[in-house]
């Protein structure tokens, strides 16, 4: 028994015949994974610039917020002193009133011992 065969010596193994239909998807698929590779790198650029935004305002919202702590920080230093100075308004006022009664005392007793003098003197 004998069997007459034959062996193809040349391949070419970087064609592959497809059928029309088959082709049409491999195309389709194609260009669709194209198109989503472009679609990844739009969003990748966008999620890029986005966090890029997101960590400047993240910046600009801590400084916004040290600087309203100064503010609280200062007002609370103004309405110290102003507290300070009201004390020391109303001490002054105390103290110059009280001057103000021993300028009286002094007046009224200086007019009493002018008087009494005066009327020593003239008996």
């Amino acid at each position: 028994m004998s069997f007459n065969s034959f062996s193809q010596t040349v391949t070419d193994s970087t064609k592959i015949v497809l059928t029309k239909p088959v082709a049409k998807l491999v195309i389709q698929d194609i260009v669709t994974g194209d198109q989503l590779k472009l679609k990844l790198r739009t969003l990748e650029e966008i999620l890029n610039q986005t966090n890029g935004k997101l960590r400047t305002q993240t910046l600009l919202v801590t400084n916004l917020e040290s600087q309203v702590l100064n503010y609280k920080g200062i007002v609370t230093d103004l309405n110290s002193k102003s507290s300070i100075q009201n004390d020391l308004t109303k001490d002054l006022e105390a103290a110059l009133k009280k001057a103000n009664r021993r300028t009286k005392l002094y007046k009224i007793g200086t007019t009493v011992g002018a008087v009494a003098l005066g009327l020593l003197i003239i008996k």
